[in-house]
């Protein structure tokens, strides 16, 4: 029996081979697009192709967790791509491991520009750890992933008010740190 659309979920939960390569066959371009979109930045092809390698890996492994069809199959395979992306990309932002062949000459940006936005990069996400954790998934779906309010509150849980105050909140508090790490330098 061949894998197909209405079987491969049954047969990934019963670790069946065929369904992991039907699933690669179907899922590697929108598995491929969401984690590019979040470790562009960081601009390590290795990289990218071992969080796409995670993530399938990831599926596997919790495949008996799935409860759906093959509509909710695709947003739940999205969901553990951007978060393992995400995942990466931290640990990416705290280890940066620069070299010749990703700098884009292209750009025609020096050397210390790309290392300036790199420092920036890790400056915000510094500051988004001082978030409470709800607060930090709030600004990573809505300003790193591009997710929308409402989609934010269903995942969440909460309602897009709340989601809306959560994000005011935050950017004061964030905006209030960035300052005093500003006033704090140029005090020295």
């Amino acid at each position: 029996m061949k894998c197909n659309e209405s079987n491969f979920i049954k047969r990934l939960q019963r670790k069946d081979e065929h369904a992991l390569e039907y699933i690669v066959d179907q899922y590697l371009p929108l598995i491929k697009g969401v984690v590019v979109k979040v470790l562009t930045p960081v601009r390590n092809s290795g990289l990218m192709e071992e969080c796409i390698n995670d993530v399938f890996l990831s599926v596997w492994d919790h495949s008996k967790k799935f409860q759906g069809d093959h509509t909710d199959f695709r947003k739940w395979i999205c969901s553990v791509a951007k978060f393992k992306a995400i995942d990466y990309y931290r640990k990416a932002s705290k280890n940066p491991e620069y070299s010749a062949e990703y700098v884009d000459v292209r750009t025609g940006r020096s050397a210390e520009e790309e290392w300036m936005d790199s420092e920036e990069r890790a400056e915000i996400i510094q500051l988004m750890n001082t978030l409470e954790s709800v607060d930090r998934e709030i600004f990573m779906m809505k300003f790193f992933m591009g997710c929308k309010t409402e989609d934010i509150s269903k995942k969440l849980g909460l309602t897009k008010t709340a989601i809306d105050n959560r994000i005011y909140r935050g950017k004061r508090k964030l905006h209030s740190k960035a300052a005093n790490l500003k006033l704090g330098e140029n005090g020295l």
